[in-house]
This record gives C-alpha cells, structure tokens and sequence, in this order.
C-alpha cells in the first residue's frame, strides 16, 4: 500500500513506519551507528514470546568481517556449491494461490530489473546479489536453539518484525533474507555459531539507495475483505 499524503494512517508514525517498510535490494555504503542497531534491539526485544523465553539471538556483522563472510557466500553461489538451509521453509509442493502470488513476485521484481525469463545467467546474478547484503554495510544474523518448537519460531518471527519496523522508525531499511541460512556451515564458522543454533535468517540492515533499480519494485497485498473474517456482533471502525 503506497503512502501519500491522504491516507488516513499518514499521521500516524507507527502505522507510517509498518506501511514503508519493504524488502529493499539496494543500499547505500553509509555507515549504520552502533547506537542506531543497539537502540532497535533494545526496542526489538519487547517482541512477546511464550511464558517470557526469549528464543532470539542475534549476530551483527559489518566492517571486515561483513565483508569476508560476503566473499565466501559469494564464492559458494558462484561455484554451485548446494544450498543445504537447515529447514523448510516454502511449503513442499506449491498449490494456489500461493503459487500465482510467488509467481507475480519474482516476475514482476526480474521485470524490473530487466531480466527475462530465458536469462539465466541474470537470475542467478540477482539471486548472489542475497550474499552480497545488497551492499547493505550490516548484516543481522537472527539465530535460535535448533530444539526450539513452532511456537518459539513465531516468537523470533515477531521479534524479527519488529526489528524493520523500529529501523524504519529511524529512517533506516532493511530486507530479510532466508538466502542467507543457505550455507550454514560458512556462516558458523565465520561467525563461530555454536552447532546448537540454527540460523533462521539474515537481515541486511542500512539507507536506501533510492536510485536503484530493485527498489523501484513494490510487492502487491491483499485488501483486508480478502482474508478476513468478520463475525457477528464484531463492529468495524473507520480508520
């Protein structure tokens, strides 16, 4: 949902924060402050988790070791080394709408870009372009115990959403990227993870660089009748 100066949520700068945020593909090299990450996690682990566990860890990457981490994600995209993510996360046999949704996002988003659909090469260009934080300067590593349970991924899934909303609130950007638990094994050993963990996510963490093309994208939703609900004797209140 695009914001412009009419929309009823455009003075609100929690909703405002929510609706801007988006996944971006592009960023600028400018440095991201120590206070800046330390104040979204602080603000981040407000997220509920069930009885108060926690479950979250969190790695952040920049600087030097950003960059070798990078060379060596890199390096394994290129040779066609296999991705082995410790878990499943698309479902594994596709059906609608899901499909057609998947669909109109890639599509649309190589569209963009100019990549066609005989162009592999390009594909996999843009899919490497994940190993490299789309030059984001810091990368967070979101990581939890691999004997935690589904309620505990939905813990770290809130506490993941909050950290693109209080970024947002700071007039930073993010995107979250599964890619990024493709290689467990480099990740572990440059950033000594112990093999208890499994790494959920990253979340490439800087300033948007607005000029670039990917972030010209912008992923449809659903309007709220669409997956909604409304029972008897529920009252619906104007925005």
């Amino acid at each position: 949902m695009p914001m412009n100066s009419r929309d009823p949520y455009f003075d609100n700068d929690t909703l405002q924060a929510i609706l801007t945020r988006k996944s971006v593909r592009g960023f600028l090299p400018d440095p991201v402050s120590a206070e800046d990450i330390r104040t979204i996690l602080h603000v981040s682990a407000r997220a509920p988790s069930g009885s108060n566990i926690q479950p979250w860890k969190v790695h952040v990457v920049s600087g030097t070791a950003r960059d070798a981490l990078s060379q060596a994600l890199l390096q394994a995209h290129e040779n066609g080394e296999p991705e082995q993510r410790e878990y499943q996360y698309y479902p594994v046999k596709w059906r609608e709408p899901y499909l057609a949704r998947r669909r109109e996002t890639g599509w649309s988003l190589y569209n963009t870009l100019g990549i066609t659909r005989e162009d592999k090469a390009g594909m996999k260009r843009q899919h490497g372009r994940n190993f490299a934080f789309f030059d984001a300067p810091v990368v967070l590593f979101i990581t939890l115990d691999n004997d935690m349970e589904t309620g505990s991924w939905m813990d770290t899934g809130m506490f993941i959403q909050n950290i693109m909303v209080a970024a947002r609130s700071l007039g930073l950007h993010t995107c979250p990227q599964a890619a990024l638990s493709s290689y467990p094994d480099i990740v572990r050993r440059h950033l000594q993870i112990a093999d208890d963990q499994i790494i959920a996510c990253g979340i490439s963490l800087g300033y948007e660089d607005t000029r670039h093309p990917a972030n010209q994208f912008s992923t449809s939703r659903l309007e709220v009748d669409e997956f909604t609900v409304f029972h008897a004797d529920v009252q619906e209140k104007a925005p």
